[in-house]
């Protein structure tokens, strides 16, 4: 089998790398790193944090891109979501959804926003009009927004989830609009199988996009860190705050297709729709034997 290099739109860092913290020398040879598995592009993401430290850091994250092509934008996913979803994130960072807020970290860079469409407030007509990826993600739903919202951040999970009374549901919206790209963290432990076939099988194949939503901690040795302001403790399988939250993955895209692979849930459809969704030509190519191993990288 082979795929084009893949394409990770949603990880917040590996390698003990975090986009939150890291400077620009650090993300670059990340981004070497990252290449060295079959990894050929990614935008880094952005959890909730202070005004002044998301600029910091997209300042940082643009000096790498200076360097790295495989850095392709970022992903925003913060600030503007639903408390009552937060997840892992700081609400007490959290801010409106106004155009002025959002022009108090605005940049160019920034190609996905992750928010929550039933608490806008002028933001989504905005970021359209700057041609920036709308993402419902932590949040209740969407209906009032359906034809404005681009995708779903890791459907599922920190969303409403898929019931035949309640109404909004974020998931089963996901389900129905076969006009939205759908994340989902296939690792094994975000989200189970069942429902995961539930949506391999509902959603067009080529509207499905694979991600990790990995840690900082993904593929080192750290079991406990600091992450969007909460302690982390990675045990061997999960990696959740002090209150049992679950974080973000540690496990990045060649392994989460191993993983799913050999339950014969993948297929290359959903490493190429990456590209679609983002406009960009294909890059290199990946070679994988019948167990999901990668045989070759060709760039």
């Amino acid at each position: 089998m082979k795929t084009p290099l893949l394409v990770e739109q949603h990880f917040h860092g590996a390698y003990g790398v975090d986009f939150n913290k890291s400077g620009a020398n650090d993300i670059s040879l990340l981004a070497k790193k990252l290449k060295s598995i079959g990894i050929g592009g990614f935008f880094p993401t952005l959890v909730t944090d202070t005004v002044d430290n998301i600029k910091r850091q997209i300042a940082e994250i643009k000096k790498a891109a200076a360097k790295c092509p495989e850095i392709l934008g970022i992903h925003l996913e913060g600030m503007f979501l639903n408390s009552e979803k937060k997840g892992i994130h700081n609400e007490e960072l959290f801010l409106d959804l106004t155009i002025d807020n959002y022009k108090k970290l605005e940049d160019d860079f920034i190609k996905i926003v992750t928010l929550a469409p039933e608490l806008d407030n002028g933001l989504i007509d905005y970021l359209k009009q700057k041609n920036v990826k709308v993402q419902a993600g932590h949040c209740i739903g969407w209906a009032k927004k359906a034809e404005q919202i681009d995708g779903v951040t890791h459907t599922f999970n920190a969303m409403s989830r898929v019931s035949h009374k309640e109404e909004p549901s974020t998931a089963l919206n996901a389900l129905l609009d076969d006009n939205v790209y759908t994340e989902v963290i296939a690792d094994g432990v975000h989200v189970s199988d069942n429902a995961l076939k539930l949506l391999f099988k509902n959603k067009p194949e080529d509207k499905i996009i694979l991600v990790s939503d990995a840690l900082p901690i993904t593929y080192s040795k750290i079991k406990d860190y600091v992450f969007a302001d909460s302690l982390i403790h990675y045990d061997g399988e999960r990696a959740t705050s002090a209150t049992g939250t679950l974080a973000g993955s540690t496990k990045l895209l060649p392994e989460i297709i191993k993983i799913i692979g050999k339950k014969s849930m993948f297929k290359p459809k959903y490493v190429e729709n990456v590209y679609n969704y983002h406009n960009i030509t294909p890059k290199g190519e990946i070679e994988w034997d019948k167990d999901y191993n990668i045989v070759s990288i060709k760039e």
